[in-house]
């Protein structure tokens, strides 16, 4: 029996390190697909359900046809072919990823299957050509026996998954682009496949893997800098959360998360409401009296808590989950903490479960197209809310859906939600009723109803810097919710009510250049005769 030192190999073997390699690349790869089709496709259970599914089964047959080759062609040339041509692929994707994703979308599958074509023609040849090499390790390592060799092969094959899984998420996603990720992960491939090549490259494994190192800097160079087709990407960065980009078109500055338009500034006019449903989010100040506290519970482009910081005189607290986001609202969209501005950086259940403060409004904007926290969604998230706020406070929650249809479901089931702790709740629609679009749900704590002419009356006696008279139009008094469920935090099936939505154009309508809103710059206080008009009529 040999010393310790003489059982050890004083460096990696170079088939462990293919192998170690393949597996880091097949996870980061993996965790990198959903950053990839969750713009077009979204990022539900679904999306992620394809995604582990198409990994692995590209990644079983690729064990299978390089186990029946690997006893013929397992060489260390050839596994340098097999990471070189894995690299390859890795730069169409980074060139040419969106037309591919484009014209994958264009599969006429249900919605819920709708992901599976993308990711098999994205990621499916990358991850079968990764296959091959722990069979080829296998074969090639010094390992005495076909059981010893494969157990050293799962071994370091899943380690080297650990550190992709856990590198992916945590450093490379929160400071890179998805093409530099991917250039990493194309970039170690090269390298390990040059290595394998040493002492002696043979001309044709060597001339593949220049070629494809050609390749990857040619991919990442050959995009125009700083530009896309919605304008010029002021910033861009992936976040633990999503992917973020601030953009310019024109006069207009919007921040996308996850490919989708999230907030917008007029950079003449940081206050405006640029997309018209954040008008909303003042239909509440004709309904409560005496706002002296306001919660954002979701900050984004800040337009809604800059808006109210300006116009009314009311502490206004932001919880963001994102701390990304926080900072690229105080860098690029002009947002500044003081003056009744607070921000805190938390999830929006876990702050009003933590803290001691009351309000007299609350504004749930945390909600995605296609990802939705279901814990600010359940019945004891809103019973919480209901706890938050004061004796005539109100909630007013941004969800989008369709007003209609199968892609209403999400709408009408939280509509449904909220009424199981709110005595009253009314809709406020904000586009056409086939459109999936942004709809305001407004619920107050009184037994008192609110109508369309007290409403109307309010908005004639009150200044809340805005004539609201449009946002009025759309109110609407009940919702119809058969069919669907409460939403509780034991069952809470968001992303099936979310499913019918996929591949539907999302509806944001814009206001015009300063469309109704009150040319008055300094802030402004409900008048006192109205703060003390009477409650709702019947």
């Amino acid at each position: 029996m040999g010393s310790i030192s003489d059982r050890v190999p004083a460096t990696p073997s170079k088939p462990g390190t293919a192998v170690f390699v393949s597996g880091v690349a097949s996870m980061g790869l993996e965790i990198l697909a959903g950053r990839v089709v969750a713009p077009q496709f979204g990022s539900s259970i679904y999306t992620w359900g394809s995604i582990i599914g198409v990994f692995l089964a590209a990644l079983s047959l690729g064990y299978y046809v390089g186990g029946k080759r690997a006893a013929v062609e397992a060489t260390h040339e050839q596994m340098a072919v097999l990471l070189a041509a894995t690299a390859g692929y890795v730069a169409v994707l980074i060139f040419a990823g969106e037309l591919l994703l484009a014209g994958a979308a264009a599969f006429p599958l249900p919605p819920r299957y709708a992901s599976v074509p993308a990711i098999v023609l994205l990621f499916g040849p990358p991850t079968y050509l990764l296959g091959f090499i722990s069979p080829y390790g296998a074969e090639l390592t010094k390992k005495e026996g076909i059981g010893a060799a494969s157990g050293h092969v799962y071994a370091v094959g899943t380690v080297g998954s650990i550190v992709g899984a856990f590198g992916t998420t945590y450093f490379l996603i929160p400071s890179l682009s998805v093409d530099l990720i991917a250039l990493v992960f194309g970039a170690s491939l090269v390298v390990t496949a040059a290595w394998l090549l040493l002492p002696s490259p043979s001309r044709r494994p060597a001339a593949t893997v220049a070629v494809v190192t050609l390749l990857l800097v040619a991919a990442v160079l050959a995009p125009a800098v700083g530009y896309s087709v919605r304008g010029e990407v002021v910033y861009q960065t992936q976040t633990p959360y999503q992917e973020l980009e601030v953009i310019d078109s024109g006069d207009t500055r919007t921040l996308y998360l996850d490919g989708q338009r999230h907030s917008a500034m007029d950079k003449d006019d940081p206050t405006r409401h640029v997309f018209e449903y954040t008008r909303y989010f003042h239909v509440p100040m004709l309904v409560a009296d005496d706002v002296d506290r306001v919660l954002f519970i979701g900050g984004g482009g800040f337009s809604g808590p800059k808006r109210f910081a300006a116009e009314y005189n009311a502490t206004v607290d932001v919880v963001e989950i994102d701390p990304e986001v926080i900072d690229v609202a105080k860098e690029y969209f002009r947002v500044e903490e003081g003056d009744g501005l607070n921000i805190y950086n938390a999830g929006g259940r876990q702050y009003l479960q933590d803290t001691e403060k009351t309000y007299d409004l609350i504004v749930l904007d945390a909600y995605k197209r296609d990802k939705v926290p279901f814990q600010l969604t359940t019945v004891e998230f809103m019973q919480l809310a209901n706890d938050r706020l004061d004796e005539d406070g109100v909630l007013l929650a941004n969800v989008i859906s369709a007003r209609s249809g199968p892609a209403s479901k999400f709408y009408r089931a939280q509509y449904k939600t909220m009424n199981e702790a709110f005595p009253q709740v009314y809709a406020f629609p904000t586009a056409g009723a086939a459109s999936v679009q942004n709809i305001e749900l407004m619920a107050t704590k009184g037994d008192e109803q609110v109508t369309e002419a007290f409403l109307r009356e309010r908005n004639r006696q009150r200044d809340v810097g805005l004539n609201l008279s449009d946002e009025i139009d759309n109110f609407q008094r009940t919702t119809d919710t058969d069919g669907v469920p409460v939403l509780r935090d034991d069952r809470a099936p968001v992303d099936s009510l979310l499913e019918p939505m996929a591949g539907q154009r999302y509806v944001v309508e814009q206001t015009g250049d300063g469309g109704n809103e009150s040319a008055a710059a300094s802030p402004s206080v409900l008048r006192a005769d109205a703060a003390r008009s009477p409650a709702f009529p019947g």
